[in-house]
């Protein structure tokens, strides 16, 4: 087995964990550098890359990617958009299955059910606006469980400690013991849009930063669509 000739080492939040390694793979068969991607909870992410710790290449949601270019983190104008992330509803596998066809019906499924589970991410934030927004948020409260950061929503669900559990679809569609019943209706779905940028050590115009851009025109690519809406993503 040859070994690659130059590496290139990133991290991204969980959500986009799949789609990550299914494109990087991709790109190592097609190139002589070897790629790392770490999937760490996207809180986690950006405080280890704001602690000091240096990765080429940084995937995160669009406004944390924003605030490491403005700490001087990550190089202003290396930010890219790569994918669009909505959010999906689950149950255990097994259970009931609510419907989530309508606003009306998802605010149904939430005032009935005994438990309800979001992420740390920007969809969990949203998703809480929306609860205040519905005039629902203190009547739930003692029923509402934040998954810790790097727990996926739709483990708390599979093992029953949750009843109805919302997160993106790309972190849910991989959990075993789950039943998806589909994403947010569209008047109240939640976009995530996850961006790439460049580590501020990365000197313009070297040798890995040629790599690095290597790699986001692949992620950026026509031939990566299908790799995206595989993951339950779409292009950006």
């Amino acid at each position: 087995m040859q070994t690659a000739a130059f590496a290139l080492h990133g991290i991204s939040s969980m959500a986009t964990r799949q789609v990550l390694a299914e494109l990087v793979s991709t790109f190592e068969r097609q190139s002589d550098c070897a790629v790392t991607m770490e999937a760490v909870a996207g809180v986690d992410a950006a405080k280890r890359v704001q602690a000091g710790e240096v990765f080429d290449l940084v995937v995160l949601a669009s406004d944390a990617i924003d605030r490491l270019i403005t700490s001087g983190h990550l190089q202003a104008g290396s930010k890219l958009d790569l994918v669009r992330s909505g959010v999906a509803v689950c149950v255990r596998a097994g259970a009931p299955l609510p419907q989530i066809d309508s606003e009306d019906a998802v605010k149904r499924a939430v005032l009935a059910a005994r438990s309800i589970s979001y992420s740390t991410g920007p969809s969990g934030v949203a998703l809480a606006k929306l609860f205040e927004h519905w005039g629902i948020a203190d009547e739930i409260q003692d029923r509402m469980v934040q998954a810790p950061p790097g727990v996926p929503v739709g483990a708390l669900v599979a093992r029953g400690a949750v009843e109805l559990g919302f997160q993106q679809l790309s972190e849910l569609l991989n959990v075993e013991g789950i039943t998806v019943l589909g994403p947010l209706p569209p008047a109240i779905q939640i976009i995530t849009t996850f961006c790439a940028g460049v580590h501020a050590s990365v000197a313009a115009g070297s040798a890995q930063a040629g790599r690095v851009h290597a790699l986001l025109d692949y992620m950026r690519s026509p031939q990566a669509a299908e790799a995206k809406r595989r993951q339950g993503m779409e292009p950006a």
